[in-house]
């Protein structure tokens, strides 16, 4: 039966410095959570207090209601999926799955009838029948890491954690995995912690995505959430393709360069970050609501086009897509509307700045 998972001020300190600050977080039973952040926000370090293989300074960590924080790993049922399989390379798929139930002692440990059948349900469901006695060595990339989740699930785990286990997948590879591991999900119902570094895998996959960094949980939500409602400037620069202009804000103005625009600001004023994804911006023609901007590039990615473009000296250049009939080239001007306001405060807070 899938159970919650509840931290509650988990802290976890190396060297000094505390890679999971004190943190709280609640995943539902049956969710599929992803952690996300850059190196070092502690995506891992918080995937391994969750499994038990470190001990928090700080804290506890509950599964449903019981109090997990000082029970030993095997105690958890927990089930581990890593970046690069850790898969038994002198055994076969089957006895790879196998492993976990095999070394249980004797007293829990199923008869041998029981592992085999259950070995051939998860060849089943993760679709690797008729590879059961063939080596790690013998199978492509994606179907070593179907035999690792396939040995997580054998174990009849409460809770799933995956750590980036398709970091090591080509990318179309990675693709094809990604809708079978949700697919798997449905079926199966654990709640399941995914660690990645991949924005995309994170948005896609999973119902809630949880934004870490520096040890500390900046957001959590669902996909939409996430993109469209970031709750901190953190959160707007990391997701999403966004450049961070530095702008005035006034009620209901903000200034880029020399250039005065009307949008909402709620009650942001003064020095303000403005984050913009090339989505954001429309091209239009000239009026009172538009944007003036030089075209440093244009180029194409994929089947559309896109221009770099400047709104004044000294500021970063941003991305806007293109028409399909656009004939924009490098040095004209073009003229942009601003279509969502992600507007945060840089006064007192700087880059930890709330949006208002």
């Amino acid at each position: 039966m899938a159970v919650a998972i509840t931290a509650q001020g988990l802290g976890k300190v190396f060297n000094g410095t505390a890679a999971v600050d004190r943190l709280d977080l609640a995943v539902e039973p049956g969710e599929l959570l992803a952690l996300l952040g850059p190196s070092g926000s502690g995506k891992t370090t918080l995937l391994r207090l969750v499994a038990g293989l470190e001990a928090p300074d700080a804290g506890r960590l509950l599964f449903g209601e019981e109090d997990a924080t000082r029970l030993a790993a095997r105690q958890r049922r927990v089930g581990f999926v890593f970046q690069h399989y850790a898969l038994f390379k002198h055994l076969t798929v089957a006895d790879n799955i196998a492993y976990g139930l095999r070394v249980r002692p004797r007293r829990t440990r199923p008869p041998e009838a029981e592992i085999q059948r259950r070995v051939g349900e998860l060849l089943d469901l993760v679709q690797l029948n008729g590879l059961g006695k063939r080596r790690p060595a013998q199978l492509s990339g994606g179907q070593r890491q179907r035999v690792a989740l396939a040995r997580a699930l054998a174990v009849e785990p409460r809770v799933l954690l995956l750590d980036e286990p398709f970091g090591a997948l080509d990318a179309q590879v990675r693709r094809d995995l990604r809708r079978w591991l949700r697919d798997i999900h449905e079926r199966t119902g654990h709640t399941t912690l995914f660690v990645t570094h991949d924005q995309e895998e994170a948005l896609e996959l999973a119902d809630r995505v949880a934004i870490l960094n520096r040890g500390r949980l900046e957001q959590i939500g669902t996909p939409d959430d996430i993109l469209d409602r970031p709750a901190t400037a953190f959160v707007a620069g990391f997701v999403g393709e966004a450049v961070r202009l530095a702008v005035e804000a006034a009620p209901g103005t903000i200034r880029i360069g020399a250039q005065p625009i009307s949008i909402p600001t709620g009650d942001v004023s003064g020095p303000a970050a403005l984050f913009i994804r090339p989505r954001d911006l429309l091209v239009c023609d000239d009026g009172p609501d538009a944007l003036s901007a030089r075209v440093i590039a244009v180029r194409r990615t994929g089947p559309a086009r896109r221009a770099d473009i400047s709104f004044g000296p000294g500021l970063p250049a941003v991305e806007v897509e293109l028409p399909a009939t656009s004939s924009v080239r490098k040095g004209d001007t073009l003229h942009v509307r601003l279509t969502a306001v992600r507007l945060f405060s840089s006064s007192r807070r700087g880059d930890d700045g709330r949006q208002s």
